[in-house]
């Protein structure tokens, strides 16, 4: 819970806790799948992050200097604390929320001017080229950019948060303690997107989830995902 109240707190968000996972999102009332907000589950776990760097990571948005530099003394106070994964000097800064979990608080950059507070998901990876590929089939996104080093998707309404996949030379050891979870659309069937993502490249996952009604399954650099039940 006190992770989800940092969140919500960082974003201007609300949490919504109607059981033991704590739901953040944007204020009001929103319907998933929303087109622009990427909400944050928080779900407790037993293991305590180990100090290896999460290869999931969120960048937020800011739009001039002073925010920057606002929203990162605000972060602190709220119990961020700065964190070092061998950026060394770069216009960002990188922080930690109170568990650990690794996050950068971007310099002003045009593209992320209208994202909203989160500009971007990041995942780290191998290669950016075979990860947009998968993706770019997975979801109905649109794929703005693609090298040997990054690669980058948008919600097809051309708004919210990008997810962008970043090339690093470090390989995947221990398991994501952020990972995506994927909605169907009302009238989709569940069991059927399973099977499509699965002839994409996906493959299935045990994680001790046990009997729930949503689907664990790993894309093909073994990043974690899930694909959720419709309510």
């Amino acid at each position: 819970m006190a992770v989800g109240r940092f969140w919500a707190e960082a974003l201007g968000w609300s949490v919504f806790r109607p059981g033991v996972t704590t739901y953040v999102g944007p204020v009001g009332g929103f319907v998933w799948p929303d087109p622009v907000a990427v909400g944050i589950d928080v779900v407790p776990v037993s293991e305590p992050k180990t100090a290896t760097k999460n290869r999931v990571h969120l960048d937020l948005a800011t739009t001039s200097a002073a925010h920057q530099a606002e929203l990162v003394a605000r972060l602190q106070d709220l119990g961020a604390t700065p964190a070092d994964v061998g950026q060394g000097k770069v216009p960002w800064t990188v922080l930690a929320d109170p568990e650990g979990n690794e996050f950068c608080v971007l310099e002003p950059r045009e593209i992320y001017r209208d994202t909203g507070p989160i500009a971007a998901v990041v995942v780290d990876c191998a290669d950016p080229r075979a990860m947009a590929r998968f993706w770019d089939e997975a979801m109905d996104w649109t794929l703005h950019e693609v090298t040997d080093e990054h690669a980058a998707l948008r919600s097809a309404k051309g708004v919210g948060p990008y997810l962008e996949f970043l090339r690093t030379p470090d390989a995947k050891t221990v398991p994501d303690r952020v990972h995506l979870d994927l909605l169907p659309y009302p009238g989709d069937d569940k069991a059927a997107e399973v099977a499509r993502l699965r002839a994409l490249g996906a493959s299935d996952l045990d994680v001790g989830q046990g009997d729930v009604p949503w689907t664990c399954l790993a894309d093909p650099e073994g990043h974690e995902f899930c694909v959720l039940a419709l309510s």
